[in-house]
């Protein structure tokens, strides 16, 4: 078994099949509580693309332009609402990353889900773990993203990297999780969704172990 297939193997035993989307309610409501949320919120899915490296695997992720209404500047994943016409929210995370950065469709083989996450901005996001190709060259769409990078895979899994700190919303404290990486700030839902697949991980390798 090569190495790619190796960590497909992993990534998949720590998904949700691709073929059975998560219903669950979302896992971070507990930290809601009091918030305002959403009462139906919106469908979306994200794409969390693994690039197998001869030095360890990357995580693909982007920051968004300064000129966007929501989230400018902010570091996240390629993603977006689900749409009437896509197939599944795995189609949609697709769709989205080769709006935002040009993956061909071709170049990710999409694994799974994590579990399902709500976003105080109303949005039931589906995570879609996938690998990406080696080759995959990409192509920020300059209206909504500046810049795509890679997080080492094996940064994002180190309990030490990650940092919970406590803002101010709706006029209470709330605690949101962030790891830093080189000159990014990757926080809030992104960090979350990170810190789920962490978990997820860490009950397989602990199953094998």
């Amino acid at each position: 078994m090569s190495d790619v297939d190796t960590l497909a193997r992993r990534l998949r035993r720590a998904a949700h099949p691709l073929d059975a989307p998560p219903t669950a309610a979302p896992w971070n409501l507990a930290e809601l509580e009091g918030l305002p949320v959403a009462a139906h919120p919106r469908p979306a899915a994200v794409l969390i693309g693994v690039i197998p490296r001869p030095a360890g695997a990357g995580v693909l992720l982007t920051r968004r332009t300064e000129r966007l209404r929501h989230h400018a500047g902010q570091v996240s994943f390629p993603g977006g609402g689900i749409d009437p016409l896509d197939a599944s929210p795995a189609q949609a995370a697709l769709r989205e990353a080769n709006e935002e950065i040009g993956l061909p469709a071709g170049q990710a083989r999409p694994l799974g889900y994590l579990d399902p996450y709500l976003t105080v901005t109303g949005y039931r996001v589906l995570p879609v773990l996938a690998i990406v190709e080696t080759g995959f060259s990409p192509l920020a769409n300059p209206a909504e993203v500046a810049d795509v990078f890679e997080v080492p895979l094996d940064l994002l899994l180190d309990p030490r990297r990650l940092e919970a700190v406590e803002i101010s919303f709706a006029g209470r404290p709330r605690h949101v999780l962030q790891y830093r990486y080189a000159a990014h700030r990757i926080w809030g839902a992104t960090a979350s969704i990170l810190y789920n697949l962490r978990e997820r991980l860490a009950a397989v390798d602990q199953g094998e172990a």
